[in-house]
């Protein structure tokens, strides 16, 4: 289904020639048309790696590992001219410069292209002392102009190689010629024993790429079937296929990479919002669009569109790709589950604002350490596929969101948002306002007990301003777990702090007494345990409480200005 879905991709694609692919190109000799050289000239431009390396041309294609193949009329320095990287290898690169002037002989003469005639007569009159420009690496890729054409550009070689290429891939020592039904096209076809393109760009991968299918020991055959035989796929469908998934990695708008996992996604027919572009880097004036047109009806968002809606999850294994994740949908039904999806994580800002919606990767990021070393994909994955695809939030992220709250001892927006989000789908809630705020009415003890939690640091920062071990520190792991074992140390700590604070500020004093008072009549009892679902209430319950108390100072705060203002005013 997927190797099909991506074969149809590949006719909206304006794809490079058969057996063509980009590739960058450092140098392009100039030549008149007797093959005489006329310089040399350099593409690089710019200061990034990629631009030093050279500008980006499709030339001739072909697999190879440690079998000399030549490409045609565009290789690098030791195919085309001869030059070695290392000394010891001199004997080989003498046989792979031959292969390459062998290739152009035979392509000038099947064609009879005159610029294809002008690069042999150079090749074959190549002086052993060619000057060559200082920077040259014979890792360079090196293609030619002759009197201003670049051969490889010509159709006549775009057809001689795709013919060429195709031949030599179908007839290679390694290929057994079988003739299978192909898994992409459905036709009884002779099938490639190495797929003939590589992926580019996946996380983790070999920098010349890995391959979508391989199966290069025993252990990954089946049914005497060795190689990509295992999937059989002919020539024409490989080639299709794997220029599409590399032309949605190459495109920013199809493809979202998140850790050690790529997204890339398509529709059947173009449509005109992009889902990945607004889970990577949200935007809130379009999130906010998004949920009022499914959740008010505007829009037309009940008239789902129907468009299909394709995506896959790659990631690498060595040298091979492996894939994550598939989702088959339609466009409709993935914009109803983003609008949800961004509603469950909603949650108030650690002010009392409300703050923008959360992308992928800082969602994942807040149940990691290290999201650039210990994100695993299938945390990325789940969140995408939540989504969507509209699937549940599995139950062990919100345990590790939760995890790296009692380790790190605090509890920020994303980490809260995350928590919320797995809250929800852990308890199969479908309320999406449910949680986003502080919530009086809320039942449950744990919910309170994290208020409860909240007030007392408070009481203590007020009272002891600048203390090395707040009760964060001491009292988060063990009151967010067993509540019924610490509070009772906690409020005896907190009776000296109010004390403080009765004798030094007593307005403040007053607050923070019908606070404390105002959450202990929700809690009946303290709870000796709590289980996976009450610790998330903790932890909401303790981020809401601080949401809130910061945004009621920030408003005392503001009163007080504009009380001081209307003063001197009537002054």
């Amino acid at each position: 289904m997927l190797l099909q879905r991506l074969n149809e991709y590949a006719d909206r694609l304006r794809l490079p020639p058969p057996m063509y692919g980009p590739t960058a190109v450092r140098w392009v000799i100039h030549l008149d048309t007797d093959g005489r050289m006329l310089q040399m000239v350099e593409t690089t431009g710019g200061t990034t790696k990629s631009t030093q390396r050279g500008k980006v041309m499709l030339t001739p294609q072909i697999g190879r590992t440690v079998a000399i193949r030549a490409k045609l009329l565009a290789d690098n320095g030791e195919y085309v001219l001869g030059i070695p990287r290392k000394p010891e290898d001199a004997d080989k690169v003498v046989l792979r410069h031959r292969a390459f002037i062998d290739l152009v002989r035979e392509c000038a003469l099947a064609t009879g292209e005159l610029t294809v005639k002008a690069v042999l007569q150079f090749l074959e009159g190549l002086p052993h002392g060619l000057r060559l420009p200082s920077g040259f690496d014979p890792a360079d890729n090196i293609t030619f102009e002759v009197a201003g054409i670049r051969p490889i550009d010509l159709p006549v070689i775009q057809r001689f190689w795709a013919k060429r290429a195709g031949a030599e891939k179908e007839n290679a020592d390694d290929d057994t010629g079988r003739v299978a039904t192909c898994l992409v096209c459905g036709e009884l076809k002779q099938v490639v024993a190495r797929l003939p393109f590589k992926l580019k760009s996946i996380p983790g991968g070999q920098t010349s790429g890995i391959a979508l299918v391989s199966a290069n020991a025993p252990a990954f055959e089946s049914y005497g079937l060795e190689a990509s035989h295992v999937a059989p796929i002919c020539h024409q469908c490989a080639e299709r296929t794997h220029k599409s998934i590399n032309a949605l990695l190459a495109d920013p708008n199809t493809h979202l990479v998140v850790g050690p996992i790529v997204y890339v996604a398509w529709t059947r027919e173009p449509v005109e919002q992009n889902f990945l572009n607004l889970l990577s880097r949200p935007d809130p004036a379009e999130v906010r669009a998004l949920i009022a047109s499914v959740y008010t009806g505007r829009a037309g968002s009940l008239e789902l569109d129907d468009t299909q809606y394709y995506a896959v999850a790659f990631s690498a294994s060595g040298g091979r790709a492996v894939v994550r994740d598939w989702l088959d949908t339609t466009v409709g039904e993935v914009r109803r589950n983003l609008a949800r999806f961004f509603m469950l994580q909603r949650i108030i800002g650690p002010d009392g604002n409300e703050p923008a919606p959360l992308g992928i990767f800082a969602l994942s990021a807040a149940a990691v350490r290290d999201a650039s070393r210990d994100l695993p994909p299938e945390l990325p994955k789940a969140l995408i596929r939540c989504a969507l695809a509209g699937t549940w939030i599995p139950s062990w992220i919100l345990a590790q969101a939760i995890r790296r709250a009692r380790v790190e001892q605090r509890v920020t927006r994303q980490r809260a948002a995350l928590i919320r989000l797995s809250y929800l789908s852990y308890m199969r809630i479908e309320k999406e306002d449910e949680l986003m705020q502080l919530d009086r009415t809320q039942r449950d003890p744990a919910y309170h007990c994290g208020r409860l939690l909240a007030v007392l640091e408070e009481i203590q920062h007020a009272a002891v301003p600048g203390a090395k071990a707040t009760l964060l520190d001491r009292f988060y792991g063990a009151a967010s777990a067993s509540p019924a074992t610490v509070f009772g140390t906690l409020f005896r700590t907190a009776q000296s702090h109010l004390g403080k604070l009765r004798k030094d500020r007593p307005r403040l004093y007053n607050v923070f007494q019908q606070r404390l008072m105002e959450v202990q009549e929700s809690i009946t009892y303290f709870p000796a345990t709590l289980n996976l679902g009450e610790q998330a209430l903790f932890t909401l319950g303790y981020y809401h409480q601080r949401a809130a108390d910061l945004a009621a100072a920030r408003a005392r705060s503001q009163k007080a200005e504009d009380t001081e203002t209307d003063e001197s005013d009537d002054e």
